[in-house]
């Protein structure tokens, strides 16, 4: 990995679709069996350049996401390395059972892409936003599960999909995006990434997605209150880096994981489940707590369902007075 750490807490002027979008336009200009499938949102996502670059390998399966899985399963078992793209919620709800037996069970190699991740999908509601959707693809045998955090993670780990073997999902927010990493910042599938740390840390934060730039704040405020603590983004949610946690475990002594997504079947599951194999921890979990999606814009969105930085910060104090 070769990591550049920015975290002013400024909002990138790049829409983070275009770091998929632009990787991918580069992807397939190089390799002619690269091939994308989408569900009527190329506009939304930026990709419609694709389509006019690339009218042989990109393909427009309209609001059909059960028969856009199944034709990239089909493409997949033709030797080509193929990225499918949907909004998040009907990215894994619609077509979870295509997925399932098309692609996973079939043993072929699909890279899903799930944009408007958890209360990013804002004023489309309830019934477009994807609070459950990283556990439906992590109980998928041998699947990869990814939150990328901004612009140029995403951009990195679209580049690495390729080598990825079997189904992968990848969530990410379209646009409006906190800028972490800077230019050419370049990640390892399946390794955290430690952002800060400190010799006498009290906790630790495993996060991802939106909540890295909230995890930073919320360890820069503690901080002036004289409590250290150690933040992980950990973007690969499945393979988990289970030596990182178990690590942070063992030197801090408190986790509290932070996701955009429900904490009934996401990250803090899959750290609390790591833990109690490894090495039993006291773990606070902030997240959308067992909730539907609502309309709103994401600023609300976040402080209605807990994602702040105040809600880590009580969080971390909790898990600290427990240790």
């Amino acid at each position: 990995m070769n990591i550049h750490l920015i975290g002013k807490h400024e909002k990138d002027p790049r829409p983070c679709r275009d770091g998929l979008a632009l990787t991918l336009n580069e992807m397939m200009a190089a390799d002619p069996s690269i091939c994308y499938v989408d569900c009527d949102l190329m506009s939304c996502i930026n990709t419609k350049q694709l389509r006019k670059n690339y009218p042989d390998r990109a393909f427009e399966a309209g609001i059909a996401e059960a028969n856009g899985a199944g034709v990239s399963a089909g493409l997949a078992a033709t030797g080509k390395k193929v990225f499918f793209h949907s909004f998040g919620a009907f990215a894994s709800r619609r077509c979870d059972d295509q997925i399932d037996m098309s692609a996973a069970y079939a043993g072929l190699s699909v890279r899903v892409l799930g944009s408007d991740a958890g209360v990013s999908a804002a004023y489309n509601g309830g019934t477009h936003m994807p609070l459950e959707d990283g556990g439906m693809y992590l109980s998928i045998p041998g699947a990869t599960v990814i939150d990328a955090c901004d612009y140029d993670q995403l951009a990195s780990v679209t580049r690495h999909l390729v080598e990825v073997e079997g189904v992968s999902y990848t969530r990410f927010v379209r646009k409006g995006v906190i800028r972490v990493y800077g230019d050419g910042s370049d990640f390892t599938i399946g390794k955290g990434v430690t952002l800060r740390e400190s010799g006498s840390d009290a906790a630790t934060i495993i996060t991802s997605g939106i909540m890295v730039d909230e995890s930073l704040r919320a360890a820069e405020a503690l901080a002036q209150e004289g409590i250290a603590v150690r933040v992980i983004d950990m973007f690969t949610w499945k393979p988990l880096d289970e030596e990182l946690v178990c690590r942070a475990a063992r030197e801090t002594g408190a986790i509290v994981t932070a996701e955009n997504h429900n904490v009934t079947c996401g990250l803090g599951s899959v750290v609390a489940r790591c833990l109690a194999r490894n090495c039993p921890t006291v773990q606070e979990f902030v997240g959308v707590q067992d909730l539907f999606g609502q309309v709103g814009p994401q600023d609300f969105l976040m402080d209605e369902y807990g994602l702040r930085a105040a809600n880590i910060i009580s969080a971390a104090k909790k898990a600290i007075s427990r240790k």
